[in-house]
């Protein structure tokens, strides 16, 4: 929160913990248990200037209470919750515990925990880690205002054809064939915003947020690789990343925006020659050089015109 001090300084601040590591255990009656692993950032704007400018921590929330608080209302959760609800859970605490805090900052990264089959049988208590990780911004006031983000880090794609790349700028430094085949691989990093206000306004169905960003998941890859024996041919990863956005607003009303970066990770055609032998092997669409470093690096928001009636 930003205010003016003395001397006509603008002044900013805010403070809270970082990186607090939570694993969250339920079990059910029939033996079935449930996890989840989360790392939250707890970010709060309050009114503890004088910390800063007289040496007095009176209205400061210790980043250690913060950090038990998590564990607490963690422990509070007595039935399996979603990364955003835990978020708001959180948010909702602070601002309206502590009368000097005006706004809570919650970010969550859930790692990929899955429930493990055996022998075709879903393990009771066995998980593995999966890939991509779910993630989460909750900003709460104690006005009652609320903004609920969510997304997808490290969504790994590729496919090994219907891709190409053509009629780009060409110029002296332009070395790039043009190309109507190639592999195309990515890791999409995604972030959406939802509609949704104030806690009265979100949904009271159960795990709605798992369940949305299933959803969202699905409909990324979907847009992404076409119909399974046909497919769909990407021009550019532009193209791509924009119809992959625009299939999330399009599915899911609730989603009012989203944020899409998507790296074109390269994988480069292997030919071997020499000056005696010219064509030792001849590349054909099925040798490459895997590389993650340099790559192109793509990204775009999308969002809802917003009626002025």
């Amino acid at each position: 929160m930003a205010e003016t001090i003395n001397g006509g300084l603008k002044f900013e601040q805010r403070h809270g913990k970082s990186r607090v590591r939570v694993g969250r255990v339920w079990k059910l009656p029939n033996g079935s248990h449930f996890f989840a692993e989360w790392k939250v950032n707890v970010s709060l704007l309050s009114d503890c200037v004088a910390s800063y400018l007289h040496q007095d921590n009176s209205d400061i929330v210790a980043t250690d209470t913060i950090k038990n608080t998590v564990y607490v209302k963690a422990k509070e959760c007595s039935e399996q919750v979603t990364v955003e609800d835990f978020a708001i859970k959180l948010a909702q605490h602070f601002t309206s515990f502590y009368q000097q805090v005006t706004t809570a900052i919650v970010n969550i990264v859930e790692k990929p925990w899955e429930r493990v089959s055996v022998n075709g049988q879903p393990h009771k208590h066995g998980f593995k880690l999966g890939s991509e990780k779910h993630t989460t911004e909750v900003i709460f006031s104690k006005l009652g205002t609320l903004q609920v983000n969510s997304g997808i880090e490290g969504l790994a794609l590729l496919k090994t054809t219907q891709s190409g790349f053509e009629g780009f700028i060409r110029d002296k430094y332009t070395i790039l064939p043009e190309t109507r085949e190639r592999m195309l691989a990515t890791e999409v990093t995604i972030s959406w915003k939802y509609n949704y206000n104030s806690v009265s306004s979100l949904p009271v169905k159960p795990l709605y947020f798992s369940e949305r960003y299933m959803d969202v998941k699905k409909a990324l890859v979907d847009t992404f690789f076409g119909s399974p024996n046909e497919g769909v041919y990407s021009p550019s990863v532009q193209r791509t990343l924009y119809l992959m956005g625009k299939a999330v607003l399009g599915r899911f009303p609730d989603i009012s925006s989203v944020h899409l970066k998507m790296p074109n990770i390269h994988f480069l055609p292997v030919n071997l020659s020499s000056k005696d032998n010219p064509e030792i092997v001849k590349f054909a669409d099925d040798v490459y050089l895997p590389t993650d470093e340099p790559h192109g690096s793509i990204e775009a928001r999308l969002s809802r015109v917003q009626s002025k009636m």
